[in-house]
């Protein structure tokens, strides 16, 4: 696929979240993402992890770390992912099941996409669907 190098994603959604390690916990749990790597401060502090879901991955730290990153992400608001997942359905379902809310149930577009919304503990929208844009590049 254009825009892959060796595989990887070349766009990764980035974001901070007050409680680092929870949004790990529901990321993993109620959305089914993989756990790639998580650095952690002495004090416990999320520096930066990696979650990982199918050939997408998202990276997270905690807010309030430090860093030009974190300053310039200070004010801002919360953000939207969309996932790509093969059944959209059984994903709701887990995520449902993990107690996440639910914004939208699982809806077929006029675009031929299936998908959902959800929004995770600190506010930012996940969407899950079948729609797959391809690059043209």
């Amino acid at each position: 696929m254009a825009g892959m190098d060796g595989g990887r994603p070349s766009i990764y959604p980035t974001l901070l979240y007050a409680d680092a390690k929870a949004a790990i916990r529901q990321l993993t749990e109620a959305f089914g993402f993989t756990e790639l790597s998580v650095y952690e401060s002495e004090d416990g502090t999320v520096m930066h992890a990696e979650l990982v879901q199918g050939a997408g991955a998202v990276m997270l730290g905690s807010k309030g770390r430090g860093g030009v990153f974190d300053t310039a992400m200070k004010d801002a608001g919360p953000t939207g992912v969309y996932v790509v997942v093969d059944d959209v359905d059984a994903h709701h379902q887990r995520a449902v099941d993990h107690g996440a809310e639910i914004l939208m149930p699982p809806t077929d577009q006029d675009y031929g996409s299936r998908d959902y919304l959800a929004r995770d503990a600190e506010g930012n929208v996940w969407s899950f669907g079948t729609y797959a844009p391809e690059s043209g590049a």
